[in-house]
């Protein structure tokens, strides 16, 4: 099995790049693990408070538990991956049932700065993206997908994003083995990700 994270600031474009190399890859024989899907259930908490949160610190992701997750698809076992919501800031009741596949993909803002987790990738990708480009792409996911407006995207960008995004995000890509700049923009870097992967794939079939 071989394991991949590919990491990057919110709105670097990761979910581009990993889209553009699935599309590069046999799907019976990859599999995506996205970081944003283990964040903690803060049902417990008012609306108003969770809609305030700080999604940019290593604390707000159960890493504990995506953890535990890698390790039981290392050993051929399903799991039940929980799903979240990013309109009510809570994980759904229902889960998700992935099965082990050759190669899994983990990908978001901060899965380089876990070092258990970073311990179980065989390649590292890292994909690097102007601020302005990030801020522009921050808003229209937000006000498209969770349901902002332009003053919360901006107020939560300056408080949380930016500052996270300074502290733990960006020094985390001196551990990346190959950083993509200008994120699903680089098709040479997405070629050169999905050639990697081939590669182990055909080694694999050979064996």
């Amino acid at each position: 099995m071989l394991i991949i994270g590919i990491a990057g600031g919110t709105g670097s474009g990761k979910t581009t790049v990993v889209k553009k190399v699935m599309a590069n890859l046999p799907p019976s024989e990859v599999v995506v693990i996205p970081q944003d899907n283990y964040y903690k259930d803060n049902g417990h908490l008012p609306l108003e408070e969770r809609l305030h949160l700080n999604f940019d610190h290593p604390d707000s992701i159960e890493f504990d538990l995506l953890i535990e997750h890698i390790h039981q698809l290392k050993d051929q076992q399903k799991i039940q991956m929980p799903i979240y919501s990013f309109l009510t800031c809570t994980r759904k009741d229902e889960t998700i049932e992935i099965a082990p596949k050759k190669v899994i993909i983990i990908e978001g803002i901060l899965i380089l700065n876990n070092p258990v987790l970073r311990s179980l990738m065989e390649i590292k990708v890292y994909v690097d993206t102007d601020d302005d480009d990030r801020l522009i792409r921050c808003i229209k996911r937000d006000i498209l997908e969770r349901g902002r407006n332009v003053s919360d995207v901006l107020e939560r960008y300056e408080r949380t994003v930016k500052p996270m995004h300074q502290q733990f995000v960006d020094p985390s890509k001196r551990y990346a083995d190959v950083i993509i700049p200008q994120g699903g923009d680089n098709e040479v870097g997405i070629r050169v990700i999905s050639q990697m992967i081939r590669m182990v794939l055909e080694e694999a079939n050979q064996l």
